[in-house]
């Protein structure tokens, strides 16, 4: 018996749309990410859409999603078009928007610098930077003030990356409101908005906005120059950190410095930007998300709470022995993760004809994978809309199987999983160990006091969740 015939993109289901737009006045970018996942629920794993005039092939299965991810580089790459809108705005591109050879060696050392030793090593910095955020909320409580969440924690994280991966401390947790940070938020909203733009009116005319991001590029680009200059000193004055360098930086330059490299700064300076970028956004979002959630949840947030106060009582004097113990607090960061992925989508683009399930794939065919549909789904978890962390332990009463965990993708999969997962996950745990030790929540709202409402500004991020907490005071010797 001969195999089925393959369908082809034309055949599948999909949402009617109108002549040349398609589907594109259906979705509405905030919460693109809703429709299309409202969709998936419609016309199951595989269907089409066609946002602008391409078709895309919608896939809404992890499994075979995750063979997609798992064929790159070479059989499918991110979609292009994220890099030319940062190109065109005069951004540096690193390992994200790297594809390929030049991917293949960014990536190497990359990684490398990733590593959990070096990571590991850099554990105190991080702790002290911990310690800032929390003299922070100190000063809100004793003022009386709510606390805006996701700018603080996005300070945390700024400050968190740059001292890890280009040993600068720029503390903007204890500066004023001139911070690179207040740079970096413009980057990915505006590249997210130019991405789904049906015209691109900036490059016949701009807005107020336009020149506004344009003197943001500005200030990032010289910072990240500044950054390179610096390390390209130090590695003058001291020639030994060549064969050990203490930083990402210091490691990329040394890499790119090499006969063979075909690396330069141009490189380097785009992973710097990348991860300031990445290191920004996704983690402090997470953070936020995990607090709403657990506001939401008091026995989840008692739960934690004891965790944190048994194991991990001073942030002062926090190991990093004790930061691995915590496992409850790592499994509430896994189901917030599952519930709330900063990532739920990804735009890929296939570079030669291949096969999706039972769908032929023409190269140059244009992907939209939805990351949050098999994680939700009642296929793969128990009460899949409900926080309930204690599923990810070793020990729950209806532990995950290996299908589910493999359900959620928060750091992707295959060869371009997220470099820097160890780390987030290390910066989520400290953060939230910090802030659990010192500090009882009050309260977690939102501007009309219900459930966080996702936008999607390349990250998916709550709006506006404000903060409120109350010192811990310390227990008698």
């Amino acid at each position: 018996m001969s195999p089925p015939a393959l369908r082809q993109l034309k055949d599948l289901p999909g949402p009617r749309g109108l002549p040349l737009l398609g589907n594109t006045l259906q979705v509405k970018p905030p919460r693109i990410h809703r429709d299309v996942e409202a969709w998936a629920a419609e016309f199951g794993p595989l269907f089409r859409m066609q946002l602008g005039r391409r078709q895309q092939l919608v896939i809404a299965d992890h499994e075979l999603l995750g063979a997609v991810m798992r064929d790159r580089p070479d059989g499918f790459r991110r979609s292009p078009l994220t890099g030319l809108i940062g190109a065109e705005m005069g951004l540096p591109q690193g390992l994200f928007g790297s594809e390929g050879e030049d991917w293949r060696k960014q990536r190497r050392m990359v990684m490398a610098s990733f590593a959990p030793g070096h990571v590991r090593a850099y554990f105190p910095s991080l702790v002290k930077v911990s310690l800032r955020l929390r003299s922070r909320w100190q000063n809100a409580v004793r003022l009386g003030q709510d606390i805006p969440l996701q700018a603080d924690l996005m300070r945390f994280t700024v400050d968190a990356i740059a001292g890890l991966a280009f040993g600068k401390d720029i503390n903007t947790l204890e500066s004023g409101e001139d911070v690179i940070q207040r740079h970096l938020d413009k980057v990915l909203p505006a590249i997210f908005r130019r991405v789904l733009s049906l015209v691109p009116y900036w490059r016949w005319f701009q807005l107020e906005s336009d020149r506004e991001l344009q003197r943001s590029v500005a200030v990032i680009n010289s910072t990240i120059l500044d950054f390179v200059a610096q390390a390209r000193q130090r590695l003058r004055d001291e020639p030994a950190l060549r064969e050990q360098p203490r930083n990402l930086l210091e490691a990329m330059i040394v890499a790119a410095d090499q006969p063979d490299s075909g690396l330069d700064d141009r490189h380097v300076a785009g992973n710097v930007l990348t991860m300031l970028l990445a290191g920004e956004d996704t983690t402090a979002n997470t953070l936020a998300w995990m607090l709403h959630l657990l506001q939401r949840n008091p026995d989840a947030l008692r739960r934690v709470q004891q965790e944190v106060r048994t194991l991990a009582p001073d942030p002062a004097a926090f190991r990093f022995d004790q930061i691995e113990q915590l496992v409850y607090l790592e499994a509430c960061a896994s189901e917030t993760m599952r519930l709330k992925p900063v990532a739920p989508f990804i735009a890929l683009q296939a570079l030669r004809d291949t096969v999706v399930g039972d769908v032929a794939v023409p190269a140059g065919t244009q992907i939209w994978g939805v990351l949050r549909h098999d994680s939700v789904s009642q296929r793969h978890f128990v009460r899949p809309e409900a926080f309930e962390p204690a599923r990810w332990l070793d020990d729950a009463q209806q532990p995950l199987s290996a299908a589910a965990k493999r359900a959620a993708m928060p750091f992707g999969s295959g060869p371009r999983m997220c470099p820097g997962r160890y780390l987030a996950l290390l910066e989520m745990k400290v953060a939230m160990a910090m802030l659990l030790s010192s500090f009882d929540i009050e309260s977690v709202d939102t501007p009309d006091g219900g459930p966080a409402e996702e936008r999607m500004a390349f990250t998916m991020n709550p709006v506006g969740l404000r903060m409120r907490l109350r010192e811990v005071v310390p227990a008698a010797p």
